[in-house]
């Protein structure tokens, strides 16, 4: 249950404890490329590359102090040879703001779709403008969301689409108000095809698609899908083909395993085979796992990297027909090469850095010429646009240059119950004598800490008062295969803490930590590893617990997700209420001395805010320091740059009060 639908991004836009980092000075603008003081982050939201390898669009913004997403968001065009930049004038101006998303090129590169959404409406239109930014027309208005714009081999365009929604798609969004009639149907998301300014159904009322791609030859879709609601049921999601002629679905593969969850279906470009990332995942959009493959004329699936030590992030089909991934291995990223996909494989290693190229997928491709585009960045390098063959690509854009991050950093490693455990230690440039240190725990659990940029934030300002920082990847996470993702099913808390704290104590031999000013934070799953800590350890001297989760039992039946939980508990609460109560930390309440403070979204349904109301009532019964704050109109990570700027506020000054 993390909050991420673009991986490692989203854990820090919806400030869920301690993504952002350092910063310069200097601001930007969309489509030109100057600098000026203060300036922010500028982020690429998506990034795709036309078909003809000449252009780039991206949706794109500044991010808020203290946030990730850019307030104010354009489409910008810009030619991959030079970088020269078209912002696309946009029919709502900037007051009121509205915000483009999902671009898709058509085949011939002439022209690029978007969405276009007003903020705080759940309602969408679509959009198309020529390469050029010219000729803006408006193709359809539609009373719902729209998702995931494909154009298919036959020209025509597609698209996951929700008729009268009354919610954004996914289970991080803000919930609906808890009143009503809690058994009234979920509306669905659909595959749609857009025919003559309206949109034609191409999957059936009763399924919620999740993923989807085009098959060649007419031959409609294949995607992912389980019936009823939508935030909920993704865990059980099967593969399915589509028909465009009449929506009708056929079940194309069943995960024989619950721990198995299915993400990414991709087609491969001769129609033949659909490969798509299988492996245990706390939330939809944070993919993680082995690859499979599977024949469209039917068959059984085949794990093509199996015993694989690192997790498959990302999938494409090469312009030659060959499967690509990006993979997630120990502290590096990578792109390889997994051959035409049919038989299990040794993946070829195309690049590997210790950086992140974030755009929710495998980079964006150009066929025939075998062109990607993405969104490159690091711990120490601000994000800008690449694009070029794969490791020989150029940077497009220069908009964040200038901006710095003074500090130090590592990848650790260390050894725990005999796993190899990998972790990120943030030092100050510049320090004299033993550092306190916060240790920040990712969400998921299957999910990791990845080389990330960001901007004025929680992490920059502990910097820059002297704390150290660790980012430790304990079991559980991404990045060394299935089996250490899989190691702390039925064990929430126990492995996963003797990793973390093991880690500390490496982190204590390469730096000089002191280990009597320890504190701890973390969001969603990392804000329970808080709670739980606290009531297992007085290492900690302070902590704060973002969304967390104090009490499994009474968790199970307030989350709107309790799916997810089947694969990590292997039945629900009612049949194996010992399972889930061994890891509630409120039922070792009395242990806890840290001074512990909270905070949560009012309308959060991964983690609903009645769990950190819980721990709060506790520790303040039992006198030990500490606060809350529910965030109203929030859901699961905090949006409003507002609610941002005062959680860090609130964090800095318990850090600062307890550990200095």
């Amino acid at each position: 249950m993390i909050a991420s639908q673009i991986r490692a991004a989203e854990l820090c836009g919806m400030a869920l404890a301690g993504c952002a980092l350092l910063w310069g000075a200097g601001t930007s603008t969309s489509a030109g490329e100057s600098a000026a003081p203060e300036q922010l982050v500028h982020r690429f939201l998506r990034t795709e590359v036309s078909p003809d390898a000449a252009r780039v669009a991206s949706v794109e913004g500044d991010s808020p102090p203290n946030g990730y997403y850019p307030p104010i968001r354009d489409l910008v065009i810009r030619r991959i040879k030079d970088g020269a930049a078209v912002r696309i004038a946009l029919p709502c101006g900037q007051v009121p703001q509205c915000w483009p998303d999902f671009p898709s090129w058509a085949q011939d590169g002439k022209h690029l779709t978007f969405t276009l959404r007003t903020p705080g409406t759940h309602a969408r239109s679509l959009y198309s403008v020529a390469s050029d930014g010219s000729g803006l027309t408006k193709l359809l208005d539609f009373s719902g969301t729209i998702e995931d714009l494909k154009f298919g081999p036959d020209g025509r365009l597609a698209m996951l689409a929700t008729e009268n929604a009354g919610k954004e798609v996914g289970a991080t969004e803000a919930g609906t108000p808890i009143a009503g009639d809690l058994d009234q149907a979920t509306a669905e998301q659909r595959i749609a095809i857009l025919v003559q300014g309206a949109l034609q159904w191409a999957s059936p009322p009763d399924l919620f698609v999740y993923e989807y791609d085009w098959r060649p030859g007419g031959k409609g879709f294949v995607g992912t899908a389980a019936p009823g609601n939508g935030d909920d049921n993704w865990w059980g999601a099967k593969l399915y083909t589509f028909s465009a002629a009449d929506a009708a679905a056929k079940v194309l593969y069943t995960p024989t395993d619950i721990r198995q969850q299915i993400a990414m279906p991709k087609v491969s470009r001769n129609g033949a085979t659909v490969a798509f990332i299988a492996g245990i995942m706390s939330d939809f959009g944070s993919t993680g796992g082995d690859v499979y493959t599977l024949s469209l004329e039917g068959g059984a699936a085949t794990n093509i990297t199996p015993a694989m030590r690192a997790s498959a992030t990302g999938l494409a089909w090469s312009c030659d027909n060959r499967l690509r991934a990006e993979l997630l291995a120990g502290d590096k990223h990578q792109l390889v090469d997994l051959g035409p996909g049919i038989k299990p494989t040794t993946a070829r290693v195309l690049w590997s850095g210790s950086e992140s190229l974030q755009n929710g997928d495998f980079p964006s491709m150009a066929c025939p010429f075998a062109v990607i585009a993405a969104e490159r960045q690091s711990f120490t390098e601000a994000p800008e646009i690449v694009a070029g063959a794969i490791g020989n690509w150029r940077t497009v854009t220069s908009v964040n240059a200038g901006l710095r991050m003074p500090a130090r950093v590592q990848s650790i490693w260390w050894k725990s119950d005999g796993f190899d455990v990998q972790g990120w230690l943030l030092l100050p440039e510049h320090s004299n004598g033993k550092l306190p240190m916060v240790t920040m725990v990712h969400g998921g659990p299957a999910a990791a800490s990845e080389a990330f940029f960001a901007g004025p934030g929680l992490s920059s300002a502990l910097l820059e008062r002297g704390y150290a920082l660790f980012r430790p990847n304990p079991r559980g996470s991404y990045g060394q295969g299935e089996r250490f993702t899989a190691a702390n099913v039925r064990d929430f808390g126990h492995g996963d803490l003797r990793d973390i704290l093991s880690g500390i104590d490496a982190a204590a031999v390469a730096a000089p930590i002191d280990t009597n000013r320890l504190g701890l934070t973390g969001g969603s799953y990392g804000g329970f590893m808080t709670m739980w800590a606290v009531t297992q350890t007085d290492r900690f001297k302070a902590a704060v617990a973002a969304a967390g989760i104090s009490n499994w039992l009474s968790y199970y039946g307030q989350n709107g997700i309790d799916a997810w939980m089947l694969p990590y508990f292997g039945a629900s609460a009612y049949e194996d209420p010992g399972v889930y109560a061994q890891s509630s930390a409120i039922n070792f309440i009395r242990n806890v001395k840290t001074p512990t403070f909270e905070y949560v979204g009012e309308r959060d349904i991964e983690c609903p805010a009645p769990q950190t109301q819980e721990f709060w009532h506790a520790l303040r019964a039992l006198g030990v320091p500490t606060s809350i704050m529910i965030y109203p109109g929030e859901g699961h990570g905090l949006r409003d740059p507002a609610h941002n700027a005062d959680a860090m506020r609130r964090t800095l000054e318990w850090f600062d009060k307890f550990l200095k």
